[in-house]
């Protein structure tokens, strides 16, 4: 099997010179970035609108299902220029800022097309955010408009006049949706629709903000330009070129069934997974979603059925979900999945297994990455995947990775360490927090928080995390931020939150509660004062309360090692 490995990773590493040289159509240059130097595809868009113009080539070609609805790309693209259009017409200017809150559902693309067409800056934000979470966010970003539904509509519909944001609500009549609301049917109609007037964009303009938590208690938006995306969408690209290069009679079987790539898409769009891997990829090269509002693992597999999907990626405890389910073995079998992808660091081994067992030959694959650096990081599908199920896949061509002890200093193949990543994908930094920015960046390099290994054959194996942030389901979640929640209840005096394994959502959350004397407290009301506060993800699945005080080092540091140690499940 060594051996096998082996020569799987030499020849891959003979691939990547072949596409990466001069000539070849993932051709590396190295540019001067913001007084940096860089490694960049030579052949990569350098702008969004760009990017989104190549889509319209696709045409008739069905892009979206959803409930019922089928979308073609130019069904797509008219909505998309009405209401950039509009949008201009209307007042937004070049470099403005829209945010986008809303479910997975055709119009979340088109709100954020049409934010790039008309040359504003999109700033999704998580949409299972509850009202104060919401405002925090559109505080920051200070948009000129909201996009949302009629359930984000009512959380902070009556603060966005104080915001001096218009709203533009995707369900409702701007009748019902109330003052300073505009109709989205109108916006969105081809009929009578202005012009799209020109404007002009640089690569290093910003191009997008994305919500990542962090280990801080309050959200960070992300900042990348457009070069940085459009670098890490063209990576995407080299990806599969590899992979499918390294699994060429897997590929062949795939081609000779004549179907449209169809991805079904139940990550939420305000993710990098979801944006980048799935929506701005479909986008570009013609591949159809399959968008699911909530997800649901029998509902996703009579989809995958229905709609023949060839490709699931997701939060690795939704792969769970869906293995797990006795009718996958027949979705598996029947010749249309492709493949399912999943990423990040400590994947249950029993999770590799089970893809490995029931997509044996398939384009399944991993990777890791960060909203920091717009996904790129590593990543290995197909038969790099399957020789190497313990790893994250392959370092990038565009990026610099190294494995650093805590003064930064580079370790040796083999040793573990702190992983940091540099390259053209890295963000420009975090919306108003510099001193975030400083923290997370030094020297250009981004520190992910991450403990891995990088082999001698440029395969990266992440094997724990430094940061205390919980990934419960494939949303990452602050410890910080639920421990702030939690003190703000009367009865509370100390907080402890961290991640405990948990086989169906992978991380689960958990609190242990120092409760005030003379107070009474349990754990549903506790849960409930969550509830009210953050999004249902961040509740805490368990509760521990207790009247002794939680444990410390002598510089007054809390000892959540020790906390999980006596809290274990066993």
């Amino acid at each position: 099997m060594q051996a096998t490995t082996t020569s799987l990773a030499a020849q891959a590493a003979g691939m990547r010179a072949q596409l990466t040289g001069p000539g070849a159509p993932f051709e590396l240059q190295q540019l001067d970035v913001a007084g940096q130097r860089f490694s960049v595809y030579k052949n990569a868009f350098t702008d969004l609108p760009a990017l989104i113009q190549a889509g319209r080539a696709h045409a008739a070609r069905e892009f979206i299902v959803y409930e019922g609805e089928r979308w073609t790309f130019e069904r797509f693209f008219a909505a998309a220029d009405a209401l950039a259009a509009r949008l201009q017409q209307q007042g937004l200017v070049p470099g403005a800022r829209v945010a986008i809150a809303m479910r997975n559902r055709p119009e979340w693309a088109v709100a954020f097309v049409a934010t790039v067409l008309a040359g504003a800056v999109p700033a999704p934000l998580n949409s299972f955010g509850l009202r104060d979470e919401l405002l925090a966010n559109l505080r920051d970003v200070q948009p000129a408009w909201l996009i949302c539904d009629a359930e984000r509509h009512a959380h902070v519909g009556a603060d966005l006049a104080a915001l001096r944001c218009r709203a533009l609500v995707v369900d409702a009549p701007a009748a019902s949706a109330g003052a300073g609301a505009t109709d989205w049917q109108l916006m969105t109609a081809a009929a009578n629709a202005p012009a799209l007037q020109p404007f002009a964009v640089q690569p290093d303009d910003l191009a997008l903000i994305l919500f990542t938590s962090g280990a801080s208690s309050q959200a960070k938006g992300v900042l990348s330009s457009h070069r940085s995306v459009c670098q890490a969408l063209f990576n995407i690209d080299y990806i599969g070129a590899i992979s499918a290069m390294t699994s060429p009679e897997i590929v062949a079987k795939m081609m000779a069934r004549g179907l449209q790539p169809t991805t079904l898409t139940a990550v939420p769009l305000f993710h990098v997974s979801g944006l980048h891997a799935q929506l701005l990829t479909a986008l570009r090269h013609g591949r159809r979603l399959v968008f699911m509002r909530r997800w649901e693992p029998v509902s996703a597999l009579a989809l995958m059925q229905a709609e023949k999907i060839t490709q699931f990626n997701g939060a690795p405890a939704m792969v769970g979900q869906l293995l797990a389910q006795p009718s996958f073995a027949e979705v598996a079998r029947d010749g249309c999945l492709g493949g399912v992808g999943f990423g990040g660091a400590g994947l249950p081994q029993s999770l590799i297994d089970a893809v490995l067992s029931l997509q044996r030959d398939s384009m399944s694959g991993i990777g890791f990455g960060m909203t920091e650096s717009n996904g790129v990081g590593a990543a290995a599908s197909g038969r790099l995947f399957a020789s190497r199920p313990e790893a994250s896949g392959l370092v990038s061509p565009i990026i610099d990775l190294r494995i650093a002890d805590f003064d930064g200093q580079p370790m040796p193949v083999g040793e573990p360490g702190e992983i940091w990543l540099r390259g053209v994908s890295v963000m420009q930094g975090y919306l108003n927090q510099p001193e975030g920015a400083e923290a997370a960046l030094r020297g250009g390099w981004l520190r992910t928080g991450d403990i891995g290994v990088l082999d001698a054959d440029g395969y990266l194996r992440v094997v724990d995390r430094i940061k205390d942030v919980i990934n419960r389901a494939g949303e990452k979640i602050s410890a910080a931020e639920v421990e702030s929640c939690l003190l703000q209840h009367a009865a509370i005096e100390e907080a402890a939150v961290f991640g405990q394994a948990d086989e169906l959502t992978g991380e689960a959350v958990v609190a242990v509660l120092v409760i005030k004397p003379g107070w009474e407290l349990d754990a549903v009301s506790v849960q409930q004062h969550v509830r009210e506060r953050l999004a249902a993800y961040k509740v805490p699945a368990a509760v521990h309360l207790r009247t002794e005080q939680l444990p410390r080092n002598p510089a007054g540091k809390m000892l959540k090692s020790a906390l999980k140690k006596l809290y274990a499940v066993h």
